[in-house]
């Protein structure tokens, strides 16, 4: 069950701002949705999440398959009742997985043989177990399975990736069986952007809920993720939502709005707030550098978050460096907070016609990140 409605589009870009309604409520989007892997957003309760802004939020049906197991989650309620989040989840198929934890999976058309991370113990994958699984989960949406290869991966491994990945999902939309969970299917094609159409074409036709474009970021040099982005997203219904997934710096999400796509996660802000830096309105703040040991500022005075409006940097340094838990939280709650204070201002801007304004700061902001990390 879905509902998708475009409220404005920029007449300069291909962004657009909608109303994604799922079971468990309405998004706004463009939406930036996080990771919560095994049902849970590191160092956050549910209640966190809402103070931040977030609407949805990405779990993983691979790993939560795994531990605790599909069917414990299902007779306990189901995955909202289970993580106590009553608002809208995606559950990722667990197609990357396939490519990060390559050592421990063989792809055959079947499906996916691997090795458990966990214990070692074997186990099977394939699009109809998936699809099953993430039934038995109760997510808002279900991906398909898929595979993704590697950036740099030969042509013919992406070509035969890309066509499994087209058989695999028209067995996926062949046994569903629940009308209350959006399916959305996943546009592959490596950085070809020839087989990216075919790979469209094929989703396209299997008349899908909404659209994902998998197997970027994973290895190619940013300005050719954008630019297969760029050409790949016009290729996708424009009434059905576009998720582009697993990648977020704040530049990238700026110009992937631009090109068309409505929904976004990925494990930076979290991770960069578990390894002490945070994003800012001035560029990114390392907690570990000695200059903030004794100061008094907020970590960004333009920031409205619980942590902004408590704790100066100097406090946030010595959590980190004394690796207190509450560094995690805290952290994680204002980098959260600014992934979903930028979707709002891209919302914003769209319908003022002033996302030019707001592509040129983010590019500013983006090259004080590079000179920080250099």
């Amino acid at each position: 069950m879905t509902s998708f409605h475009i409220a404005h589009t920029d007449a300069g870009s291909s962004a657009r701002v909608g109303r994604l309604g799922l079971a468990h409520g309405e998004v706004a989007t463009p939406a930036f949705m996080p990771v919560a892997t095994y049902g849970s957003v590191k160092g956050l309760t549910p209640r966190d999440l809402r103070e931040c802004g977030a609407e949805i939020v990405l779990a993983n049906a691979y790993h939560l398959s795994l531990r605790p197991g599909a069917e414990t989650v299902a007779r306990l309620g189901g995955l909202h009742r289970f993580m106590g989040w009553d608002g809208p989840i995606l559950t990722d198929s667990g197609g990357y997985q396939v490519f990060s934890l390559a050592p421990l999976a063989r792809v055959r058309e079947e499906g996916v043989e691997f090795r458990s991370h966990l214990d070692g113990s074997a186990h099977f994958l394939g699009p109809e177990d998936v699809v099953r699984v993430q039934e038995a989960l109760g997510s808002d949406v279900a991906m398909v399975l898929d595979e993704c290869p590697a950036g740099g991966a030969p042509e013919d491994v992406v070509r035969a990736a890309t066509e499994r990945s087209a058989r695999w999902a028209a067995r996926a939309t062949a046994a569903r069986a629940r009308s209350d969970q959006a399916m959305f299917g996943i546009v592959q094609g490596g950085t070809n952007l020839a087989l990216r159409a075919e790979s469209a074409r094929a989703t396209v036709a299997l008349g899908f809920d909404g659209y994902a474009v998998g197997g970027l970021s994973v290895g190619e040099p940013r300005d050719v993720t954008w630019a297969v982005a760029a050409a790949t997203a016009p290729l996708l219904p424009a009434d059905r939502p576009r998720y582009f997934m697993g990648t977020g710096t704040p530049e990238d999400l700026v110009r992937l709005v631009a090109a068309g796509f409505d929904l976004f996660d990925c494990v930076l802000p979290t991770r960069h707030a578990r390894n002490g830096t945070l994003y800012t309105s001035g560029g990114p703040l390392v907690l570990r550098n000695a200059r903030y040991a004794a100061d008094g500022a907020p970590p960004d005075e333009r920031c409205s978050c619980y942590t902004c409006g408590h704790f100066s940097r100097a406090y946030l340094r010595h959590l980190h460096m004394a690796r207190e838990p509450l560094a995690v939280t805290l952290n994680t709650m204002h980098n959260v907070t600014y992934y979903e204070r930028l979707m709002q201002d891209l919302r914003g801007a769209i319908a003022a016609g002033t996302l030019e304004a707001l592509v040129d700061a983010t590019a500013g902001e983006a090259e004080k990140e590079h000179a920080c990390q250099a």
